[in-house]
């Protein structure tokens, strides 16, 4: 259908779908069309939900995870091993990883990983946090940082560079091992793929 036979706002809806991850141009053109035939309350409940959403999380001060209180309830549990910190690529994959039930040390969000070609850099990513967490002072009774950046070329590039900044620092620093295809996405992975992993993890 023509852009021009629809009211504006209808088109600018679509077109600010789209731009929402894994929602192309038709996907968005449903979303739209599924909203205007909704109930009343319901476009308006979404519409406070996006807005609250903005007003009313945070980053934790510790793992720079998304909370809504300080610090999140993953760093302040007294239930979670305090030796080991998970270091992953975006507050999502934390979500995955806990949901597994593999692995119950702490995290550590990056907010992205090192792309050079993409101009980002270490001072762009969430690794002076990280630091902060390892040096004397910090939590000094972590024994090992576990990288679980994807396996791609970012991923991997960014593994490498924490082990090499860690080279001389008394923590073990590991990477997931096998069970992940090379190039896949950790956000994907089946439980029985991350716990080979986790269990076959290698020194960096």
């Amino acid at each position: 259908m023509s852009s021009d036979l629809l009211p504006g706002i209808v088109t600018d809806t679509i077109a600010s779908l789209s731009r929402l991850p894994g929602i192309g141009p038709r996907s968005a053109q449903r979303l739209t069309y599924f909203l205007l035939q909704a109930p009343e309350h319901l476009p308006r409940e979404l519409g406070d939900l996006l807005m609250r959403l903005q007003t009313e999380t945070e980053l934790c001060r510790i793992c720079c995870n998304i909370c809504d209180t300080q610090p999140c309830s993953l760093c302040s549990s007294r239930d979670r091993d305090r030796s080991v910190i998970c270091v992953v690529e975006e507050p999502q994959i934390v979500s995955v990883i806990d949901r597994m039930g593999q692995f119950n040390g702490l995290y550590h969000v990056l907010h992205g990983t090192l792309s050079p070609l993409d101009g980002r850099g270490p001072e762009d990513i969430r690794l002076k946090e990280l630091w902060r967490r390892l040096d004397v002072g910090g939590e000094a009774e972590i024994r090992e940082v576990i990288v679980a950046t994807s396996p791609d070329l970012p991923g991997q590039a960014t593994a490498q560079w924490i082990a090499d900044e860690l080279r001389h620092h008394p923590i073990k620093v590991s990477q997931l091992a096998r069970g992940l295809a090379a190039g896949s996405d950790l956000e994907y992975a089946d439980d029985v793929s991350f716990r080979f992993a986790l269990e076959g993890r290698r020194v960096l």
